[in-house]
């Protein structure tokens, strides 16, 4: 019995296996030596294997059947008699002969190969482990600490010392970590990379920013605020559609906090990320004035049919509706799901020309990408400097001072 006590030591490192319970390592434990009983006596059914899970003690019990000399068809189930009086004088034909079979038996070979297989079995065990836990959890807030830092990606560890893996593309552009800092991200997707499982982590996709406002704000974790949408442009901007099925409740309101207290934490979790919470609504010109804050629209044309949505405002509010770098209009966009084009109102007096008169002399995919940023007449395209018009178009700067030249033309 102490030499299998001493193999079952020689085993104790498994109970520290992260994600393994100590009842299926005892398992997989006395399948191993179920297989080595097979290999040995050709069968393991009438041997039974004990293993105590509370001081990983180890017996094997081997039972067969006394048959007359002369008669044993199968020496691996029968004993005949003359042998089995050699252990114990007293048995008879019939009775059931029980040995113990210790691990010396084996031979040292054989016990080397059996934890040779048992490594490997836990290590299955515990990759399958963690593969579903983390699948299962997918969209989830996880929190680690990182441990290293590559050109590409961060490696990250949870508290259970399992690898959780950063790119660069889902990191937000102004991220910075060094080895030791805890990191908040989602659970973004979860693969079997060659029986190894592979864990990506997100703090750009859009349930991060919800499994934020979930953190900070109770109605939402409550389930008395819905998000019916998120959209974001990751460290620049991002467009929350909130509702609550409860009139007493101002979703707005409770998702801003009491001079901004609720948001402040999540935007600077997100890097100083402008973070838009709006009232969702299912009046859809409504729902897109909503989402061109901080713009204030002055009228709207929809296409229902074409998605498309038609907005003027003042001069002084297009820069604010097109947002930097185009990100407003862009968010608002994809939050409401139209083609929105913004238009200049002109409340001067003085001439101006439609861009759309220009088409003879200026390709019509240059127009539509002024339109696209509110320049729709000359004197708005005029208005700005070529650093700003560069800036706010996908325009080659060539481009931009050919177009200018045009219009300049217009007026002398």
């Amino acid at each position: 019995m102490s030499s299998n006590i001493n193999l079952i030591d020689s085993f104790q490192e498994f109970k520290e296996f992260k994600n393994i319970d100590r009842p299926t390592v005892i398992t997989v434990l006395e399948e191993v030596f179920r297989s080595m009983i097979r290999k040995r006596f050709g069968t393991d059914e009438n041997v039974d294997v004990i293993v105590n899970p509370d001081n990983g003690d180890l017996e094997m019990w081997r039972t067969r059947v006394v048959m007359e000399d002369g008669f044993s068809e199968d020496d691996d189930l029968e004993i005949e008699l003359a042998e089995a009086h050699q252990f114990d004088p007293d048995l008879e034909v019939g009775d059931d002969y029980i040995e113990q079979i210790t691990l010396e038996s084996f031979g040292r070979r054989a016990i080397l190969a059996a934890r040779q297989t048992l490594v490997s079995k836990v290590l299955e065990l515990e990759k399958d482990e963690v593969f579903k836990k983390y699948k299962d959890r997918e969209g989830e807030l996880v929190i680690g600490e990182v441990y290293q830092i590559w050109k590409k990606e961060i490696l990250v560890l949870d508290e259970d010392g399992n690898e959780l893996i950063l790119p660069k593309a889902e990191q937000i552009p102004a991220d910075y970590f060094k080895k030791g800092d805890s990191i908040r991200a989602v659970v973004y997707k979860v693969d079997m990379m060659n029986s190894n499982p592979k864990i990506i982590i997100s703090r750009t996709a859009p349930e991060f920013l919800q499994r934020l406002f979930e953190l900070e704000v109770p109605e939402i974790f409550d389930g008395l605020i819905t998000i019916k949408k998120i959209v974001r442009e990751p460290g620049e901007r991002a467009k929350v559609a909130v509702e609550s099925y409860d009139d007493r409740i101002d979703p707005v309101g409770a998702c801003v906090g009491m001079k901004g207290s609720r948001i402040h934490g999540i935007v600077r979790e997100l890097r100083n990320e402008n973070i838009d919470v709006i009232n969702f609504t299912t009046n859809h010109s409504l729902y897109i004035t909503r989402a061109l804050s901080p713009a204030r629209i002055s009228s709207i044309k929809i296409d229902e049919d074409e998605k498309t949505a038609a907005v003027y405002l003042k001069p002084d509010q297009v820069s604010l509706a097109i947002g930097r770098g185009g990100h407003n209009i862009k968010l608002a966009g994809k939050l409401t799901g139209y083609e929105i084009d913004v238009y200049r109102e002109n409340d001067e007096v003085e001439e101006d020309v439609d861009i759309e008169e220009f088409s003879d002399e200026i390709d019509s995919w240059i127009i539509d990408e002024l339109k696209r940023v509110g320049l729709d007449s000359a004197k708005s395209v005029l208005s700005l400097s070529l650093e700003e018009l560069t800036r706010r178009t996908d325009l080659e700067e060539d481009t931009i001072q050919e177009i200018v030249r045009i219009l300049q033309s217009e007026f002398e």
